[in-house]
């Protein structure tokens, strides 16, 4: 895990606004399929792309950065084309919030395209040379800067579960061990390419106003609990210091007021065997919960990566209130132990956009801007 003696580092969640061109035919590639011309094009169009944005993200300063997902159509369904087993139709997902306001669901989930089968088969990994392929890219991209770091998200097994139905397995528990046992084969992959891998988990807080939304608080610690294990069991030969778990509400400009609160699960999501907690820090329904670092105590083999930065608003945040919210992190776990990150993915799907793309690209300048700023004070 990536530590500085002398400085805030700074990060992101992983997804990056992708180039119109290239959006546009991955969500082609989702809904229609591709000619054979584009089929030709695509490679080519996504190395390019993870070329560019690793070289924009060093332009703006960022010292951990990753590939922005440019080849996948999203953060979480991006496995159906890397897992056997998955031919069925999952159930529409349902999100508590946005069912007490209906009419915020078309905006706040508007451009959101993307396939969700069901598991109809045994799961297994079959998404070896799309894998090589995003790790030769971004490691080739990383090579030409001077960046400290490279991160590439994947999928827990939990949030795949989520989003993509069960319909083969006979308990939820095999599905969700089924699914670990696949995707360890990723989670070791990136790992062995030199780069961090970040865990992208939304179950384990989103999962209470979705898939568990139908149990009460302690019944979903239990359930959450069992991802925790089970994402424990797909790591089990990764070294914890190249992993780092992304907690996460849903991306969504929506009204969250049925999330979960950060101290009702804090203490099982710091059971993951990972270097680094990446969470949501910035938003309104998030913000405040600074204060659970004042009576949880973060084990010392972990650092903290809260989002400093919205990732559901076009308001740029101002240098100063970026640097205000890291200074208060770093004063309650250690200036070492904090890296100024962003709430979630600028682009968790290539055509949703929450934030519009110029404006993903000013925030991590603002981000950048706050962590020199909060550096100058701390140090």
């Amino acid at each position: 895990m990536h530590r500085s003696n002398d400085r805030i580092l700074t990060t992101h969640t992983g997804s990056l606004p992708r180039p119109d061109e290239l959006a546009a035919i991955i969500g082609r590639r989702e809904t229609q399929g591709l000619n054979d011309t584009e089929t030709t094009q695509l490679p080519g169009l996504v190395r390019q792309a993870v070329f560019d944005i690793v070289a924009r993200q060093h332009n703006v300063g960022v010292d951990i950065a990753s590939d922005g997902e440019m080849s996948k159509i999203g953060y979480s369904t991006y496995v159906k084309e890397r897992l056997s087993g998955f031919d069925g139709e999952a159930a529409a997902l349902s999100l508590a919030d946005l069912d007490d306001y209906p009419g915020l669901a078309e905006t706040a989930l508007d451009g959101l395209v993307t396939g969700m089968p069901a598991c109809t088969g045994p799961v297994k990994y079959i998404g070896h040379d799309e894998l090589q392929t995003d790790l030769t890219n971004l490691n080739d991209a990383l090579s030409d800067t001077n960046i400290t770091g490279g991160v590439i998200p994947a999928a827990s097994p939990g949030v795949i579960s989520l989003f993509l139905d069960n319909q083969h397995y006979n308990t939820d528990d095999e599905y969700l061990y089924a699914l670990a046992d696949a995707m360890a084969e990723e989670y070791q992959a990136i790992t062995r390419a030199g780069l961090t891998v970040q865990i992208d988990a939304p179950d384990l807080a989103m999962g209470r106003h979705a898939q568990y939304a139908h149990l009460d608080l302690e019944g979903f610690r239990n359930r959450i609990a069992v991802h925790v294990e089970a994402l424990n069991h797909a790591l089990r030969t990764v070294d914890p210091q190249q992993v780092r778990l992304h907690l996460c509400w849903g991306n969504y400009a929506g009204p969250h007021h049925h999330d979960v609160a950060l101290a009702g699960i804090i203490d099982i999501v710091l059971q993951a065997n990972v270097g680094a907690l990446v969470f949501e820090a910035a938003n309104p329904r998030h913000a405040h919960e600074w204060s659970v670092f004042e009576t949880t105590t973060l084990p010392d083999d972990k650092i903290i990566i809260p989002g400093m930065i919205d990732t559901c608003t076009n308001y740029i945040e101002h240098p100063e209130l970026v640097a205000q919210r890291i200074i208060r992190y770093a004063n309650l776990v250690g200036k070492q132990r904090v890296i100024a990150g962003t709430d979630c993915g600028l682009s968790t799907f290539a055509t949703f956009h929450p934030v519009a793309a110029d404006i993903a690209w000013a925030k991590l300048e603002t981000l950048t801007a706050g962590a020199n700023l909060a550096t100058r004070h701390l140090w």
